[in-house]
């Protein structure tokens, strides 16, 4: 890849600013990484990774574009657009100079060419108990930046929002999470990206075994109608990523699903997609999560 860069470019690699004299040793997706402590020039490829560094008061030098979360907007505004989530663009990149980049799920594939611009950190949160790796990374963030008290308090707050929604969901039933994309149904179990919320919450599967795909394991609506969920916990994947085609509401707007325990009894929860779906394991995006859940499982009284 950059053997086809201009002489101009090779020579900002070069030159960008060097590492910090101090470093910290922290955890990462792919071991224990030791990077510069304050950087001040930080470049993010990650929305769960920028919703933390936000949450800690960090201004962010370079986001990637579209970043999708209006909640984010205030800390992309300031910042330059070095790419998109799947592809850096390395002369942006080249011209802030970053201390540090931060990548991690949709990025991760580029950190061995995003090292050769600055020291790069896979902080991927899509693998193990989400609940557990989104404190770590907030308090690898404290580690770098110098706000371990703030990073400690996010953590511990998650901590706190996740029982408080265990104690919503108690005794209310089973649950299927299905992803809505266009007129297609994938459904999720506590094994997938989005599993934390059966886990997390002890929440009970109403389809225990579904595979562990990134992407789910497709399923009819025949299906959805055989398993009879007590409650449907939807995401909208054209939603989240800004399409305007048929929308979860639509597609699930069907007498199959229409017969279910969880539409008979108002219990289909259609949750804020963009968040669950771009920034999981962000500290924000879980918080906002949960209080979702809270408030839907908790609407009779409960």
């Amino acid at each position: 890849m950059f053997s086809r860069f201009p002489v101009s470019l090779a020579f900002a690699l070069c030159v960008a600013a060097p590492l910090s004299a101090e470093t910290v040793n922290i955890e990462t997706a792919v071991g224990p990484a030791e990077v510069p402590a304050n950087p001040e020039t930080i470049a993010v490829f990650d929305m769960a990774a920028l919703d933390a560094i936000d949450a800690l008061g960090i201004t962010v030098a370079g986001v990637p574009q579209p970043h999708y979360l209006s909640y984010l907007d205030d800390a992309a505004a300031t910042a330059q657009s070095v790419g998109s989530l799947f592809e850096p663009d390395f002369e942006a990149l080249a011209m802030i100079a970053p201390d540090l980049i931060v990548a991690g799920g949709r990025s991760s594939t580029q950190v061995d060419a995003l090292s050769r611009i600055a020291p790069t950190i896979d902080m991927t949160i899509w693998d193990g108990d989400y609940l557990d790796v989104a404190q770590a990374r907030v308090r690898a963030y404290g580690e770098i930046f110098g706000k371990q008290d703030d990073a400690e308090a996010l953590a511990s707050a998650l901590v706190a929002k996740t029982e408080e929604a265990e104690n919503a969901v108690e005794g209310r039933g089973d649950a299927l999470i299905l992803l809505t994309n266009g007129g297609k149904i994938s459904a999720y179990g506590s094994a997938s990206r989005f599993g934390w919320l059966h886990t997390a919450l002890g929440l009970p599967e109403a389809y225990p075994g579904l595979e562990s795909e990134t992407h789910g394991e497709a399923v009819s609506f025949e299906f959805v109608a055989e398993v009879d969920p007590d409650w449907i916990l939807v995401i909208d994947r054209g939603a989240a990523i800004g399409n305007s085609g048929e929308s979860a509401a639509a597609t699930l707007d069907n007498p199959l699903i229409a017969k279910t325990r969880a539409a008979k009894q108002g219990q289909i929860v259609y949750l804020d997609s963009g968040p669950l779906y771009i920034a999981g394991g962000g500290v924000q995006s879980m918080t906002h999560t949960l209080d979702e859940v809270i408030a839907a499982f908790s609407r009779d009284g409960n």
